[in-house]
């Protein structure tokens, strides 16, 4: 067994599927994109859905964790950053909402190694103290971020990465071709975080970080959708490093 292999946690979402002979039964899902970009990584993935015990104990999970990736997936209920609902926000999940965010908040003080794609972006933002637009087109008068509701198809468009910054680091260049689909994005910039990444079109941020932590990303595109993607791999490797170091303390302490 590979005892240096870093399990990576992520979300999942709550809703009605089909499999086999079952027929829209609820269900915890995640696109397995994600899954194998943990494990070409060399991660160990583990499926986290919500869960209501998080928002007074997240340590019962973060236990288990090197690493923490927060998916993408339905909209952010705006009672989280004290706004109205916008007729465009669907799909709300109030109860994965509150577990992802206290999961987000305690991996923060613990300096677990945490990434947030698409919504997961807009939800480090919102852990932070951050708001978010709730319908770009109706904004930026565009449909760029999101050409084709439920697919990849066409959706390429270049973000500038700040030189130097995590986002820039992970991602391997300051110009990275990214594979976007969101409606949503980052309006008020939560305290402790800095925009590190734009989107060349309209510069919409498109990467957020914590300065002075070990790994605190969000990006917002899928990294995962993208085999050529290194993000994915960045945070992997930075738990990796994190579970070596617990190991070593704990071999210290062992043997004082």
């Amino acid at each position: 067994m590979d005892e240096t292999r870093p399990v990576i946690g992520i979300c999942t979402a709550l809703a009605r599927a089909q499999w086999g002979v079952w027929k829209e039964r609820e269900a915890a899902l995640l696109a397995v994109s994600y899954i194998t970009a943990i494990q070409r990584a060399g991660g160990l993935a583990v499926m986290i859905p919500p869960d209501g015990s998080f928002e007074d104990e997240p340590d019962q999970m973060l236990d288990l964790l090197d690493g923490l990736i927060l998916a993408g997936g339905n909209d952010i209920d705006p009672a989280c950053y004290g706004a109205e609902t916008h007729p465009a926000t669907l799909h709300i999940m109030p109860e994965r909402d509150r577990s992802e965010l206290a999961l987000a908040r305690r991996a923060v003080e613990r300096d677990v190694p945490l990434l947030g794609i698409c919504r997961g972006m807009q939800l480090i933002n919102v852990a932070f103290g951050g708001t978010l637009r709730q319908h770009l087109p109706e904004e930026l008068g565009h449909e760029e971020h999101r050409r084709t509701p439920g697919s990849f198809e066409g959706s390429d468009h270049d973000v500038r990465l700040s030189a130097g910054s995590l986002a820039a680091r992970a991602a391997g260049e300051e110009i990275h071709l990214t594979k976007s689909h969101h409606h949503q994005g980052v309006a008020t910039v939560g305290a402790g975080l800095e925009v590190t990444g734009v989107s060349t079109i309209d510069d919409l941020p498109e990467a957020v970080e914590a300065p002075g932590r070990r790994f605190v990303l969000g990006v917002q595109w899928h990294p995962e959708a993208d085999e050529r993607s290194r993000v994915v791999a960045a945070l992997v490797e930075h738990a990796r490093l994190a579970k070596m170091e617990e190991s070593l303390y704990r071999s210290a302490r062992g043997s004082a």
